[in-house]
Formats: C-alpha cells, structure tokens, sequence
C-alpha cells in the first residue's frame, strides 16, 4: 500500500496586537503548552513554542495535508481564547494580523530549537524588528516595511 511521506519544518512568529508586552513571565509557561496541545490537536507536532512579552515563535514539523494559514488561524483564535477566558491581560488580548512563517531542513532542527529557546537571551542583543527583517532577508522574502507588524517605540 503506497503511503505519504513528509518532513517539513517550520517557524511561525507571531506578534501581539500593538506590539504590547502583555504575555508575562507568570503565565507564559501555560501559554506555550496551551498552544502546543492546538498544535496536536491538529494533528501536527510541537517542536517548541517560546518568545518574548511581545511575540512568539512556534516551531512544528507539519503534516502536508495541514495549510500552514489554518493552523497560523487556529493557534491565534485559541489562544486568543485562551487568555481571555482566563482574564490574564487587562481588556482583550489579540494578536496582530499576518505572521511570518520559514521553512527549514532536517539539518537545522537543532539550531532553530537552540534559537527560538533562547530568546531572552538572544533579545539582549537584537529587537524584535530586527529579528523579524533579518528573518525576512534571510529567507529572500520580499517586503514592504509598511506592511509589517506594528512597531512601538
């Protein structure tokens, strides 16, 4: 019986409405594993999910039969949900509109794990607009800065 088979990594990076730093430190923990269970739920698998107050980075080796914007859609409306229900943030959490989404081989599955489970770290040195447009540049994705996530300050 003829089978499908895949390997397909990626990194999501999402923002938060207004770029405002409303994911605490308190609760991040139960946020990441909150949208690691959409994730499987999904039936697509959680490498890891990290950030910073601001934004964050979802790496998941993805089933081809998965659109990346339905699982990008699915991830923001529940956790969105998620957090609201819960009452962390005063007023109503969101994410902004859009997200950025990068592929990577088998070869760099470490690396992007070590990356994306460092961010405080790597933030001491880099803003999120930075990380974001090397992102973009990395990868040879063309983009208009008027486009891009809101940026504070």
């Amino acid at each position: 019986m003829a089978g499908t088979f895949s390997q397909i990594y990626i990194q999501i990076v999402l923002a938060v409405k207004g770029r405002e730093n409303l994911i605490s430190k308190s609760w991040k923990d139960d946020l990441h594993k909150y949208i690691s269970g959409i994730i499987k739920g999904k039936e697509q698998k959680p490498i890891i999910v990290n950030g910073m107050s601001d934004h964050l980075h979802v790496f998941v080796g993805l089933n081809p039969s998965m659109r990346v914007s339905d699982l990008v859609r699915d991830i923001k409306n529940n956790s969105s949900n998620f957090i609201n229900d819960q009452k962390l943030v005063a007023g109503r959490f969101s994410w902004q509109e859009g997200y950025g989404a990068f592929s990577y081989s088998r070869a760099d599955v470490r690396n992007v794990y070590n990356y994306i489970l460092n961010q405080e770290e790597h933030h001491r040195k880099k803003t999120f607009k930075e990380e974001y447009e090397g992102l973009l540049k990395e990868f040879s994705v063309e983009f208009n800065k008027k486009y891009l996530f809101e940026w504070i300050g």
